[in-house]
């Protein structure tokens, strides 16, 4: 028999469940006086209770279970008990600190006793939650103003009320525990730290219980009353693996809408939200009726966006009845999470997200007694204040996470850990990220858990005592949710040697992930970093075993991060600068090229590779790398007495020195090395000798020289600390240069427009967007980017805040297509009266018009390409009413011409095409050389730079020849855009050397086992599971021999053919992207993405070509030119999900799910199948001779109910999977 926890697992899999309302509200309407919550029991109570709604429990059970019963009636599953304030703290009000387990005692057996009645009388299982709510203090915030980390109660003091509570409720008999109402996120911590203390105890640890999590954000921020936002709340508390998170109170459900869908793409639980009535209005009620809240939840529920509805203040039975028979009928939400993606996730007030392809991890280190001897002083003279000053700079240095140290002899240490992380979470410049709580002793890292509501990193533990204390204080930090350093030291002492290091990480590994339950995301290995160069012999290989160590615990250990003490490693050369600079930046070099993943490290000490004197550079190297270990130590200390006291950046020693420079010099020296001392001086002086405008200089010296920067940091030689001193020395410059630029421009100082410009929910590719930003931009219009995946709540929200003129959406893939589509009837359901542009290479005058323009007439306007944007625009800011007219002409013609088409398109019986299906003549291939799943994790991309197929990339960026110089190489010869298209093909050709060399390619392959069977093939996958590829057929009929091809006609149905499927991304160009035009480098970071796009491409077409010569080998001869496989002269063919034969998108399901394509390379689907990273393709291999590329053409509605039925979706949802080929207008919904 199932427990409660998979029960529920089953049936919120399958349908939408309910909650009750509001137990207050109920309870309002009773209108109660004082003597009814007293009743006989506290008659002579010392202090009124009126409002104690928990008391009633006891006091007048059967009003609490009439209510009960009523949500009951109205068909809740679940029902909360009433015990909101049912702790000591908050009863503390009525002075009812002792009747705590006789309240919740009580409460609990009321609301079992009303749902096993509903059980019995329904036949349908119901459910009581037991109620944990937020209390009536907070531990993150002071309630005092004047001492900001002044707490009036103890993180232990919150654990030891909410475990006293939670076992009476447990005694009572609820199923379920929740914590709910979460405005701090540190409460809710202590919440489920006591669950979790008391599920593991003898007394309950056979019980089982899942445990429900809701928090609740503040006002339309979307951000606790602690400033957590609420990705960053729900990374604090995954690690307790609660069966459903969620939301309630607060809002609205027509504003809590985008959070619940923030929440549900960084949880991988089931997602619940039971929200009030509406605002509270001006008289203290709730103005959502329920047929008002039902409404706005179906769409909720029909949006997959949830597993439970219910609702919060302000809400009837008749709240819920109505919110059931609304959303009754729709599809549960599948948990998924996109932090799954994450090589490992941290928050503070932000979650801190790194990727696999992320750069190293900074750890600030000054806010530590030990390496700040400033930051010693000011705490040892208790000047907290000045302390934080020190954590600012070091977040403004680069620091991505904060290092905490007290340990001193001198220094009380858990008092002082506790003191500085109250003092910083008053400090939202510091408190956005992440802390590193460091103590060698576990009572100073206590302290620190116990005041920080993010999730941290502890460093750290080790098996120093043993394997006994390690778990202990394993499961500990575990409990908070943090990750964890451990240290390579087990009973015998330090890890000195590679054999050592990797025995001790290897058996730490174990420890945690089998016995602890540790996700190895979690685990950070610091595998000790030793002191080079001290003479001796035994030391000698300490740099490089820590580097083959770094490197063995990526390729066996999965999951697990590498962090180290950088500066340790070249401490016996203290006291100069010089050379521990640059043995620092060299060993980072080497140790981030093989997986290091964080370290601490004092970011603004370190200096470029380039700018290492060469021979100290390579004495580096050879200490590192223990190459004649004592000559290089001599050889060293020489070269030290020569640069003592000296540091080994470029420094100049004068003013003088640095203006004997060229200015082009001193620019370029200035952003590379993060000196900003003079950049003002200097671009005013450009500005006033150069003849260059102020434009001029943004685009010409100084984004030159931010492209070195870019190299530098692409190439692994420059650091992301180093890159945000070079951005913070650039913004300088353009700031300066900013007054001269509004002042000269030809419209005046007031923008011509604001035009607010965004991809779409679901769609990861944004270069055409970002080139008509950039064109509008020029032509001075306020651009405001909203990047990718925006939802329509960010893109209206923003666009109504910014009182913005026109509104520009894109996508590439065409589930976006319906998106803009949802776009344009809530502009139309808001009242908005905001053109509405489309575009993107999905998109088209045809689809906007027949399918976009009728939800939001005479204001959606196709968009080709960004040559028209400025034209578009400036008719519309102009309200030029000929233009609009013309629109609305050309739109309805195209309306009318194609309802001919359809109707002109004589469209045949599904099973008449079945009948004149395609049928094979040759021999079926033969079977693959090498069948099932392959993998390749790094691509080499210099090989597939041959098959680059150029004309695409030139479409990119809007250079086309006339004929016959349209494709390439003609186009150089176009007398238009020759000229400039060999010039960018020049600069391509730089970047793309580049590129390859820090770019990564992945992709995995496979030749699989496969039989058609109907209008499907279903494929036979490595694990031994038959998985079907569902398919579609034409239809339209074109004469008396009519053919209806469907892709299932090229696999034999005897099971004796194959079928391979493929998948591969570049990873790394949406990072380097980003670097650009975070710069304001648009143009390179346009080239970064175009190229990605292109090599990924190239890859798709290298692959195949294996494929047709050695994995299947079914022509191992094939001797064809680039040219001629873009051509497709090659045998067989390589048709994609959403491309002409094969448009539902949904079939990437299926090769996600037979390859492993997320775990094997890291490629993720969004909920509307785009692909993450962006420069990623996937498709199939079918081999035949006879199989050939078809367009599918319109299908007709027998066709599409089919493939329905034969999935088991709705033909709401098949329809909406084939919007781009459905032959006829599907009913309106």
């Amino acid at each position: 028999m199932l427990g409660i926890t998979e029960h529920l697992r089953c049936l919120l899999t399958d349908r939408i469940m309910y909650m009750d309302g509001a137990m207050g509200t109920m309870i309002q309407e009773l209108e109660l006086t004082e003597p009814d919550f007293r009743g006989e029991q506290f008659k002579d109570h010392p202090c009124p209770v009126s409002g104690n709604n928990d008391l009633l429990s006891i006091t007048q059970p059967h009003l609490i279970k009439e209510i009960h019963t009523k949500f009951l009636d109205a068909g809740a599953d679940f029902i909360s008990t009433n015990s909101f304030n049912s702790t000591s703290i908050a009863m503390g009000d009525y002075q009812m600190e002792h009747i705590i387990a006789e309240l919740n005692l009580s409460s609990a057996r009321v609301a079992v006793e009303a749902a096993e009645e509903a059980t019995r009388a329904t036949g349908e299982r119901k459910y009581v939650i037991g109620v944990l709510g937020p209390t009536n203090k907070t531990l993150s915030l002071s309630p005092s103003v004047e001492n900001p980390a002044y707490r009036n109660i103890t993180f232990d003091e919150m654990v030891e009320a909410y475990r006293e509570q939670a076992e009476a409720l447990l005694d009572g008999g609820v199923h379920i525990l929740m914590v709910e109402t979460i405005f701090d996120t540190l409460n809710a911590k202590a919440g489920l730290f006591a669950i979790d203390k008391l599920l593991g105890s003898e007394k309950y640890n056979a019980r089982d219980v899942p445990v429900f999590v809701s928090g609740t954000v503040v006002d339309l921020s979307g951000r606790t009353l602690s400033g957590q936002t609420v990705e960053a709340m729900v990374t604090s508390l995954t690690h307790f693996k609660p069966l459903c998170m969620g939301l309630n109170c607060a809002l609205g459900a027509m504003e809590m809408r985008q959070f619940i869908r923030e929440l549900g793409e960084f949880c991988d639980t089931f997602v619940s939200c039971y929200p009030n009535a509406g605002l509270p209005n001006a008289f203290g009620g709730y103005d959502d009726d329920p047929e008002m809240m039902a409404e706005v939840l179906k769409e909720w529920a029909d949006s997959g966006l949830v597993n439970i509805l219910g609702g919060c203040c302000g809400t009837t039975p008749e709240h819920i009845r109505k919110i059931r028979e609304a959303s009754f009928s729709a599809t549960p939400r599948k948990p998924h999470s996109k932090l799954s993606g994450f090589k490992m996730t941290l928050s503070g007030l932000e979650p801190m997200l790194a990727f696999e392809e992320s750069n190293f991890i900074n750890i600030g280190e000054r806010c530590n007694v030990a390496g700040s001897t400033i930051f010693k002083k000011r705490i040892m003279n208790d000047d907290f204040s000045a302390a934080l000053e020190i954590a600012k700079k070091q977040i403004e240095e680069g620091a991505q996470v904060l290092d905490l140290n007290f340990d001193d002899g001198m220094i009380d240490g858990p008092q002082a850990m506790a003191h500085f992380v109250r003092l910083i979470t008053s400090e939202p410049d510091i408190s956005k990220i992440p802390l590193c709580i460091d103590s060698s002793d576990f009572q100073v890292i206590l302290a620190g858990l116990k005041c920080t509501q993010g999730k941290c990193i502890v460093n750290s533990i080790s098996l120093k005592e043993g394997t006994a204390d390690f778990l202990e204080k394993a499961q500990l930090v575990k409990r908070f949710g943090a990750a964890v350093v451990v240290m390579a030291f087990d009973e015998q002492g330090q890890a000195d040697t590679f054999e050592r290091k990797i025995q001790i990480c290897k058996r730490s590994y174990d420890l945690l992930v089998d016995q602890a339950g540790y996700n190895p995301c979690d685990i950070i290995f610091d595998p000790n970093v030793l002191t080079i160069g001290t003479g001796l012999s035994e030391h000698a290989l300490y740099g490089k075993d820590f580097i083959r160590t770094v490197e063995w615990i990526k390729t066996n250990l999965p999951g697990a991060l590498v962090s180290g003490g950088v500066s340790n490693v070249s401490f016996a050369f203290r006291g100069n600068k010089v050379i521990r600079e640059a043995i620092h930046s060299v060993f980072l070099y080497y140790a981030t090229k093989v997986g290091l993943d964080m370290g601490i490290v004092h970011a603004g000490n370190l200096p470029l590779l380039k700018d290492i004197d060469p021979v100290l550079r390579e004495l580096c190297d050879d200490l590192i790398w223990a190459r004649n270990s004592e000559e290089t130590t001599e050889k060293v200390l020489a070269y030290a007495e020569k640069v003592k006291g000296k540091g080994a950046k470029k420094v100049e020693s004068s003013d003088d020195d640095w203006f004997r420079k060229s200015l082009e010099q001193r620019l370029q020296d200035a952003i590379v090395d993060g000196i900003d001392k003079y950049i003002v001086k200097d671009v005013e002086e450009c500005r006033v000798t150069s003849g260059l405008s102020p434009l001029g200089i943004i685009e010409g010296p100084l984004l030159s020289a931010m492209g070195v920067v870019g190299d530098l940091f692409g190439s692994g030689k420059m650091f992301l600390p180093q890159v945000i001193k070079s951005a913070r020395v650039m913004k300088k410059a353009v700031g300066h240069l900013n007054p001269f630029i509004e002042a000269s421009k030809v419209q005046g100082q007031k923008d011509k427009g604001t035009i607010v410009l965004a991809t779409v929910k679901g769609d990861v590719h944004d270069i055409g967007k970002n080139i008509v930003g950039v064109v509008l931009g020029c032509n001075n219009y306020k651009v405001i980017d909203l990047g990718v995946m925006c939802p329509l709540e960010k893109i209206l929200g923003t666009a109504v805040k910014e009182n913005a003129d026109i509104i520009g959406v894109s996508g590439l893939i065409t589930p976006s297509l319906r998106e803009m589509v949802n776009i344009a009837q809530e502009m139309t359901k808001r009242g908005m009266t905001t053109p509405l542009l489309i575009g993107g290479a999905t998109t088209s005058r045809k689809h906007t018009a027949v399918k976009i323009w009728p939800a939001y007439p005479d204001l959606c306007i196709y968009v080709p390409d960004a040559s028209r944007a400025v034209n578009v625009a400036s008719s519309l800011m102009n309200k030029d009413a000929k233009y609009l007219k013309g629109i609305r002409t050309t739109y309805e013609k195209i309306q009318g011409d194609h309802s001919k088409t359809l109707q002109r398109k004589e469209i045949a019986s599904i099973d008449e095409c079945r009948e004149k299906r395609f049928v094979c003549t040759s021999p079926t291939p033969p079977p693959p050389n090498k069948p099932g799943v392959h993998v390749i994790s790094e691509y080499d991309l210099e090989a597939v730079i041959p098959l680059i197929d150029w004309k695409p990339f030139f479409d990119v960026w809007q250079l086309r020849g006339r004929y016959p110089n349209r494709s390439y190489p003609k186009i150089f010869n176009d007398k238009t855009v020759g000229e400039q298209a060999q010039k960018l093909f020049d600069e391509a050709q730089e970047m793309l050397d580049h590129l390859v060399r820090t770019l990564k390619g992945r992709a995995v392959f496979g030749v699989f086992p496969a039989r058609s069977h109907g209008d499907d093939v279903i494929v036979t996958g490595d694990d031994g599971v038959e998985r079907t590829c569902y398919m579609l057929r034409q239809q339209v009929k074109s004469g008396k021999d009519e053919v209806y091809v469907g892709t299932a006609d090229f696999i034999s149905p005897t099971g004796d053919d194959n079928m391979g499927m493929f998948a591969c991304s570049v990873f790394g160009s949406v990072t380097m992207a980003t670097e650009f035009e975070r710069n304001d480098d648009v143009y390179n970071g346009l080239m970064v993405k175009s190229l990605a796009d292109r090599l990924v491409e190239a890859m798709a077409e290298h692959l195949h070509l294996e494929v047709r010569r050695d994995i299947w080998g079914y022509n191992a001869a094939e001797s064809l030119s680039a040219d001629e496989m873009h051509s497709i002269k090659y045998q067989g063919t390589r048709p994609a999900p959403g491309y002409p034969s094969l448009p539902d998108h949904g079939l990437k399901d299926v090769l996600w799910e037979i390859m492993n394509v997320d775990k094997s390379i890291g490629c993720k689907l969004t909920d509307s199948y785009a692909m993450e990273p962006p420069p990623s393709v996937c498709g199939l291999y079918i081999a035949h001779p006879d199989s050939y590329y078809f367009n599918l053409g319109p299908v007709g509605r027998d066709q599409v109910v089919n493939y329905a039925n034969r999935q088991g979706v709705s033909q709401i949802a098949a329809e909406e999977a084939l919007d781009t080929v459905l032959g006829y207008e599907p009913d309106q919904q």
